[in-house]
């Protein structure tokens, strides 16, 4: 019989997430301008199954069912993303009123249920035309990103409960503009770090306007992934601190007054007098994103990276082939603070979950018990890393509704609730009834 869940801190958030691109549809409607994520997804071949966001699970228009299946939940916060292009369709200007009004309802309606909102104000979805003048290779854009951030808190900054300015930009910088198997593309390997810095710069930047308009504590959420060194060469453990250099410390040792990691191959001629104090501006809480360790050795010779990501054997894995290793979150959080100390704010947990294959039964039910075991075990390990002493206070499962998974399409499924999406059914598995007993003993 497994043990029952260790209790949680009095004041423990529990919660959920989303992205806009992933979820709300309405591509064209209500004067939102096209994405980074609209012009690579209607480009033949960059996506699996070769579908778009157009509509993704029509949250835009459903988003009140959505927010009752958070009430019923039982949740005590919603992380959702702001999408750029519907509140300034160009990236510049005044704010599009249709694009904000939206968010003002979507927040209305969390209040009245009792589920504080979490808004993230960038998860990937760059304005096209921002984009065309250089994205965030430009330094420009983090100026920019300021003006917008300065936009939305202006109208939501009295009701929003934890501002969240950025999503994982160490994957957009790798994924989107190193290996160019995101958004927008681009294939600029270590040529890549001028975005690492103008998001960063951005993210300072935002830090300060959101300041000005509300009281709400600030956050960023960052993706990271304990090293594991595969080889006992000098070699491979130089290539797992190159590794773990880039991935885990690029975007926080400069958050927490530490600047940029020494020793990696990059360009600092981007980075001017002063930048470092702006993206040092004080946080109120650490994003964490966590899903898989990663497998790091030496690269062949002529590889035009320091390592070579290798596939971690003996864990079980998710649809996505990713290792389940729930340990390696509390590896992790235990690791932060070892790292940075005192320089450390609270942590939330911001996104943690898995893809399986799930599909209803001939009931129309859909078990997905490979998810609570998931779900389980990684909220195990956050509870031992509170006992170690690390200052958690709040997990939210990525993600409240199967969704449009970026270059992946319809092909992977992360929710609590079973999307049909030629219908739009929404249909809670049984992951959503487990950690609703959960929250709700």
């Amino acid at each position: 019989m497994t043990t029952p869940m260790p209790e949680f801190p009095a004041g423990f958030r529990w919660g959920v997430s989303t992205s806009a691109h992933q979820i709300e549809g309405a591509a064209r409607e209500d004067g939102r301008g096209p994405s980074i994520w609209d012009t690579f997804a209607h480009s033949p071949g960059r996506i699996v199954d070769g579908s778009t966001g157009d509509v993704a699970c029509d949250h835009y228009h459903r988003y009140a069912h959505d927010v009752a299946l958070l009430a019923d939940l039982g949740v005590s916060a919603y992380r959702f993303s702001i999408a750029w292009p519907r509140v300034q369709p160009t990236g510049a200007g005044a704010a599009n009123p249709a694009g904000v009004a939206f968010y003002d309802r979507l927040v209305d309606a969390l209040l009245e249920r009792d589920v504080d909102p979490v808004a993230t104000l960038f998860h990937w979805d760059l304005p096209q035309a921002l984009e065309d003048a250089g994205g965030w290779l430009n330094r420009d854009t983090a100026a920019r990103f300021a003006e917008y951030a300065d936009l939305v808190a202006a109208r939501l900054g009295d009701r929003v409960k934890l501002w969240i300015t950025l999503n994982e930009p160490f994957v957009h910088m790798s994924l989107g503009h190193g290996m160019g198997v995101h958004a927008p593309g681009r294939m600029l390997l270590f040529d890549a770090f001028p975005v690492a810095h103008h998001q960063l710069l951005g993210h300072g930047l935002a830090v300060s306007a959101l300041r000005a308009r509300t009281s709400s504590p600030v956050a960023i959420a960052n993706n990271y992934s304990p090293v594991r060194v595969l080889g006992d060469t000098d070699a491979d453990r130089v290539a797992g601190a190159a590794y773990d250099a880039l991935h885990n410390r690029l975007f926080t040792d400069p958050l927490l007054r530490l600047g940029y990691p020494q020793g990696q191959d990059f360009d600092p001629g981007v980075v001017r007098d002063g930048d470092l104090d702006v993206i040092a501006a004080p946080i109120d809480v650490l994003g964490v994103n966590y899903y898989n360790p990663t497998g790091v050795r030496a690269a062949e010779e002529g590889s035009p990276l320091p390592f070579e990501i290798v596939p971690l054997d003996g864990y079980p894995r998710t649809a996505f082939d990713w290792p389940v290793a729930p340990d390696g979150l509390r590896e992790l959080l235990v690791g932060l603070r070892d790292r940075y100390g005192d320089r450390l704010p609270p942590i939330q947990v911001t996104e943690s979950g898995c893809a399986y294959d799930d599909v209803p039964d001939a009931d129309g039910r859909v078990h997905d018990p490979e998810r609570i075991a998931y779900l389980d075990g990684h909220l195990r390990a956050v509870r031992e890393a509170i006992d170690a002493g690390v200052d958690v206070t709040g997990y939210f499962v990525w993600s409240l509704l199967d969704n449009w998974e970026w270059a992946e399409g319809f092909t992977k499924r992360f929710g609590l609730v079973h999307v049909d999406y030629p219908t739009q059914r929404r249909t809670p598995k049984s992951s959503y009834a487990w950690l609703r007993d959960l929250i709700r003993p």
